[in-house]
Order: C-alpha cells, then structure tokens, then sequence
C-alpha cells in the first residue's frame, strides 16, 4: 500500500492552494488526486476576468488564477495524479482510487484535505412540465461547450436561475452572436453577485424577470419555445401571468451544491444547510485528520476566499501531521445561525487551538437592507456591525478575536443573528 502524509482530493483552486501551504508549512509527502486530465478545476473553463483581487491584487482570468497555483505546485515538485477517481475514503484515512495507468490502489494518508469542489443542483429537482427535447443545459455544461469544446449550445437562448454562472452565461452567450432573450429567477431576489448582474445583463440589456419560473417547454427533437410565468409568495405559477418565448435552448443556473458524496461514504458528518461537512476551527471535520475546505465545504462566491481557507485547511493538515496541531480538554464553543444568518464555518471553536483571529463566513437567507450582523456570547451582545445591503448571493463574515474570547471563560454559545435595529 503507499503512503502519504498528505492527500488531497481534487486538484482545483481549493486543492492546488492546500497542497502549496502544507508544503510551505514543512510536509513533503504529499499527493494530489485529480479526476480531470488537468490540474486547475472548474477554473480552466472560467475564461472571464474579477479572479485574484484579493490574492494578488490584480484581475485575472480563471485559467490565469490557477495557475499562478499550479506553477507553486510545479516548483515544489507536489506529486499529482491526474485522470484519478477517489473512491472511498475510511474512517482510518485510507483512500481507495482508480485510474488507467495503476487500476485500482490503496494510499495510507496520514491525513486527507477534502477539496472536490461543487456542482451545479440537477434539474430533475425543478420539476418542469412538458417534453424532454434536446437544447436543455445546465449553466456550467454550456460554459465548458463554450470555452473549452469550442461548441455553440444555441441561437435564441432562456435561462432559467440567476446564479453566477447563469448571469455570466448571459454574457458569454450574447458575445458569442446569440441572442438571450431573459434570465428569469424563481426567488424574489438574485443568486448572483451584484457586480455580474450589472455587467452581464444590464450592460447587454438583457431583462431580469424576479419571482419567474418556467412553466411548459415546447418541442420534442429540440426546445422551439419557453413559457415562464410570475410566481406567489407559494412559489406556484399565478394564472395569466405567462410569457411565451419562441428559443431553441434553455439554460438551468438553478445554484450550487458541495460535491460530497465521498464525505458522506466515508461517515464525515454533513450540514444539513450547506450540504457540506461540519467542521471546527482548523476546518478539520467529524473524522479527526480529514480537513475540508473551498466548494466542497460550503459554497463561495470569490475564489479568493477559497484559497485563503485552503491555505488554513493545508497548513492544518501539516500540523496534524507533524502532531503540532494543539490538543485540548476544553470544551468546544458551538456557533449557531439564526434570524436571518443560514449557517456558520466553522461549527465549532476550540479556543486552545485557534489563531489570534478566526474568520466565521455565513450567508444570509434574504435581502436585508439597512441591517445590523449581531454577534452574541451567550446572552450578552458584543458585535453589532451596520451593514447597508446582505444579500444571499454574497457571502459574509465576522471576525473573532482569541483574546476576546478569552474574557468570558465559561462560554458556551456563539450566536449570529440578523437584526433591525
């Protein structure tokens, strides 16, 4: 059986990023697992720019941005394994996977970064009346079609769901010489980033219908039309509000959702919220030694902030692996959303074990305006930040100090909660 310090699970934004900060960190056994034929995930397909503002302080294309990942991993000499299917991961950190070259193989981790990224929700949970024609893509297949196939789904295109890949599909199609006649999005509010309904649809004037969905698909060899209609505070279609568009595709941008059955095989216990794993402070989840970070924990909307949780995830690992990664009897402190505040990451913190600052990422589940994110040590009030617009399509953050936290001994709770006043 080979063995290895460090495994890590696809070889994305996420993985490149872990392996480079637990090799900067002092493990020098480590080994990335990529099921694609190259190193760089979903990125590759990503030709837009607005990646790297955070990281590098410039805007960069998504190929570029992991690149500048995958020359780090290149330089170090991190092994990797491309074209490599991870099949089961147990309890004990042994990873069973395949590929053409070896077959099937055992590698003994010492420990495992999760790091498989995301992957777009399936239409057969949109439940959408009428035939099964061809010309019906989810946002992210039509991306790769795109710009990396080389292939032009359609002409006369609908999208179905605002999410960030369907607004810059709008975009990207309309570039390439078709037309996207409108983007309808079922929820009162948009998926996506702001910047990118401003910049792929209203700079093309491409109209965004809110509480729509559609209701018939017409065609049977392939889509010739589209009904969509306005929706109640039921989500149910009202009754003559239908709009009819005659197009020959359909694009889905219907969200994201952690790719995490392997987690869920290997018994890592998941949130039922983010459908990623629950984790602690060090991002380490329910099985001590298995780390997860990026799209396969919860999803994100800047890779930015992928990789500066990698890092942690990575630099964690190589602790756990070089038993420096603080042991504790303490209790742990739980986080709790509530009020308007979805999830938290981390679930727990341990206070022996955390840096002088933690960053705890939520998402919002509306759009509140003129809003306070209220942070709450058991009863007591200590945070209370005005926040002028939250919107679910962006992710937010507070930012907790060890020594604060060391004020109030006996805590148990942490509560996140959204409030008016």
């Amino acid at each position: 059986m080979l063995s290895y310090d460090i495994v890590i699970v696809g070889g994305g934004p996420a993985g490149l990023a872990a392996a480079v900060a637990a090799r900067e960190a002092g493990t020098q056994s480590i080994l990335i697992l990529e099921r694609d034929h190259e190193l760089g995930g979903i990125l590759n397909q990503c030709i837009h720019n607005g990646f790297g503002l955070h990281t590098f302080k410039e805007e960069l294309t998504g190929p570029e941005y992991a690149y500048r990942f995958m020359e780090k991993v290149f330089e170090q000499k991190i092994e990797y394994k491309l074209n490599t299917m991870v099949m089961d991961i147990s309890a004990d950190r042994v990873v069973t996977a395949m590929n053409k070259k070896d077959g099937m193989f055992e590698i003994q981790a010492g420990a495992v970064v999760l790091a498989m990224g995301c992957r777009e929700r399936p239409r057969g949970a949109l439940n959408i009346p009428g035939y099964r024609p061809a010309g019906i893509f989810s946002a992210g297949t039509a991306q790769r079609l795109v710009n990396i196939e080389g292939y032009m789904p359609g002409r006369e295109v609908v999208i179905l769901g605002s999410g960030d890949i369907g607004l810059i599909m709008a975009r990207r199609m309309t570039l390439e010489g078709a037309k996207v006649k409108v983007v309808a999005e079922l929820l009162p509010f948009s998926g996506g980033l702001k910047r990118n309904i401003v910049q792929c649809l209203d700079d093309f004037g491409i109209p965004l219908k809110l509480s729509h969905t559609v209701v018939d698909i017409e065609g049977k060899e392939r889509v010739s039309a589209v009904t969509i209609a306005e929706v109640g505070p039921d989500m149910k279609p009202i009754p003559g509000t239908e709009e009819r568009y005659t197009c020959d595709t359909l694009l889905l941008s219907c969200g994201l959702i952690p790719e995490n059955e392997l987690s869920k095989s290997a018994g890592v216990e998941l949130n039922p919220v983010t459908s990623g794993p629950v984790v602690n402070e060090s991002l380490e989840t329910s099985i001590p030694g298995v780390f997860a970070c990026g799209n396969v924990l919860h999803v994100h909307d800047l890779v930015d902030f992928v990789s500066e949780e990698a890092k942690k995830a990575g630099e964690n690992a190589s602790k756990y692996v070089r038993k420096t990664l603080a042991s504790s009897d303490k209790e742990s402190i739980k986080l709790v959303a509530t009020e308007g505040a979805r999830y938290t990451v981390p679930v727990t913190i341990n206070t022996d074990r955390m840096d002088d600052l933690l960053t705890v990422r939520f998402r919002v589940g509306a759009v509140f305006q003129d809003s306070y994110v209220s942070v709450y040590f058991d009863d007591e009030r200590i945070m209370h930040l005005k926040k002028r617009i939250m919107a679910p399509g962006e992710m937010e953050q507070v930012i907790l100090q060890k020594k604060k936290l060391a004020e109030y001994p006996d805590l148990k709770t942490i509560t996140i909660k959204i409030e008016k006043e």
